[in-house]
Parts: C-alpha cells; sequence; structure tokens
C-alpha cells in the first residue's frame, strides 16, 4: 500500500530487497572445458617426427639406395654414355644430375669423374662434375641435417667425434675445404658429417665446390686421356691425383696426437 502511495504521488519509490538481489544477481561463470586426451592421429604425427624415427628413415632410405645401386649398376649406364640418343647440354644437364644422385647412393666419385672425362672430354667434363658433386653433396647433407641431426648428435660423446664435430662447427668452410683438397675421408662420410655438426649450409657447398676442383680436374683429365696413357696430360693428372693423397695422409699422421690429446 505504501509503495503504491508513493508512485501515485509522484514520489520515488525504493525497491524491495528481495527485487535488489534479483536484478544485481550475476550469473555463476561456466566451469573451463577440460581438453581432452590428445587423438590417435596426434600422437601417430609426435611419433612419427621425433628424431629416431627420421633417423630411421634416413638409414631405410639410404638402404634402398645402397640396394639399387648394386641391383642396376647406374654408374655403368652413365659411363657407357647415358641416357642414350640424347646430345648437347641436355645430355650434360641429364648426366650432372644423375651424377649427384648416385653419389648419394654411394657410388665412388672417382669413377663417375673418368666417365665424364671419356664422354665429354676436359672441359665439359670439370664442369658437369663439379656440379654434380655440389648437387650430390647438396642433397646429402639436407638429409642428414633434416633426418638425422637431432637424433646424433646426443650421440657425440667419443674423443674422435667430439674433436671432428668441435673442428667442423667453430672452422665449418676451411675445414670442408680441407677435406674436399686432400682425399682421404669418403665423400658420403664427410656429408653427413658435416650435416650432424652446426656448420652452415652455405660455408658447406662453396668449401666443397672450391675444394673439389683439383682433385676432380685431375679424375676427369684422366679420363679424358687414358687412350694415350703416355701423353704429358695424362701423367700429370695422376701426379695430381697422388700427390694430393699423399698430402693427406701426411697431415692425417701429424694431427693424430693433437686429436688424442683432445
Amino acid at each position: 500500500m505504501l509503495d503504491d502511495a508513493t508512485t501515485r504521488s509522484g514520489g520515488t519509490a525504493t525497491a524491495s530487497p528481495r527485487a535488489t538481489a534479483t536484478q544485481l544477481a550475476v550469473p555463476a561463470p561456466m566451469p573451463a572445458p577440460i581438453p581432452a586426451p590428445a587423438g590417435f592421429t596426434a600422437r601417430c604425427s609426435r611419433a612419427l617426427l621425433s628424431p629416431w624415427s627420421r633417423l630411421s628413415l634416413l638409414v631405410v632410405l639410404l638402404a634402398a639406395a645402397a640396394s639399387s645401386v648394386l641391383l642396376f649398376e647406374p654408374q655403368k649406364l652413365l659411363a657407357n654414355g647415358w641416357p642414350p640418343h640424347v646430345e648437347g647440354s641436355a645430355a650434360v644437364v641429364l648426366f650432372a644430375v644423375a651424377y649427384g644422385l648416385v653419389t648419394v647412393a654411394f657410388v665412388p666419385r672417382p669413377l663417375l669423374n673418368l666417365a665424364a672425362g671419356a664422354l665429354f672430354g676436359s672441359g665439359w667434363g670439370i664442369g658437369v662434375s663439379l656440379a654434380g658433386t655440389v648437387l650430390g653433396a647438396g642433397i646429402s647433407f639436407a638429409l642428414g641435417r633434416l633426418l638425422g641431426q637431432d637424433a646424433l648428435r646426443p650421440l657425440l660423446r667419443g674423443r674422435w667425434l667430439k674433436a671432428a664435430d668441435g673442428q667442423f662447427s667453430r672452422h665449418g668452410f676451411r675445414s670442408m675445404l680441407a677435406v674436399r683438397l686432400f682425399p682421404g675421408v669418403p665423400f658420403w662420410a664427410a656429408n653427413y658429417a658435416a650435416a650432424v655438426s652446426r656448420m652452415g649450409y652455405v660455408p658447406f657447398l662453396l668449401a666443397t665446390a672450391l675444394g673439389s676442383i683439383p682433385n676432380t680436374a685431375a679424375y676427369v683429365v684422366a679420363g679424358a686421356r687414358a687412350s694415350a696413357p703416355t701423353s704429358p696430360a695424362f701423367l700429370i693428372a695422376l701426379a695430381c691425383i697422388a700427390l694430393p693423397a699423399l698430402a693427406g695422409v701426411v697431415v692425417a699422421w701429424r694431427k693424430r696426437h693433437h686429436l688424442r690429446g683432445r
């Protein structure tokens, strides 16, 4: 009655406590949803992208490549002038691509360099061999860095392994340049050792291109002049092959105490 009278007289009515509580009531916050457990797809993705899974994939790829080389012997195809009925610049490009791919599969580069010299002569042979060398080294480095580095770096505990890793990581360009100039370390082994280290991609490729010139040129010239084994060019090429190998043996012998002391 009082409220009605106040309203009719033009006064200001005071809301009842119950109405005030109803107006000021704030809805309680909803509880945060509980995250659903990771699904089967997410778990499989993590497992497949783990370091050891990637390393296993690298091993399978390299094993398959090596098996293909043993079965099909692509180095013989290259030496006989593969691909057939292709001449000129197309043959050079295809040979360089094939060269790079088969070096990833552990085919020895000296055989390919001799074949390049026999097929294309000294000038084109050196160019195509260097292009294939850099291509094969780049593919091997990328595979090792992407699929093997995360799993293999924690295993570098031996004295020799630590010394090699430190040398490649701190002095990447000059270390790889020395490896390429003085033969002794297999091409594929140097590629994957560099990939596991912290060496940069550009220094690796640049050192490979520059350091491979003398040895590659010597083998290509030897292949180009193999029909004249008593010619001065052939004898000089043989000397250029033997002398760096001998120098590499001497350097390794002198460095053995330094590596053992680390």
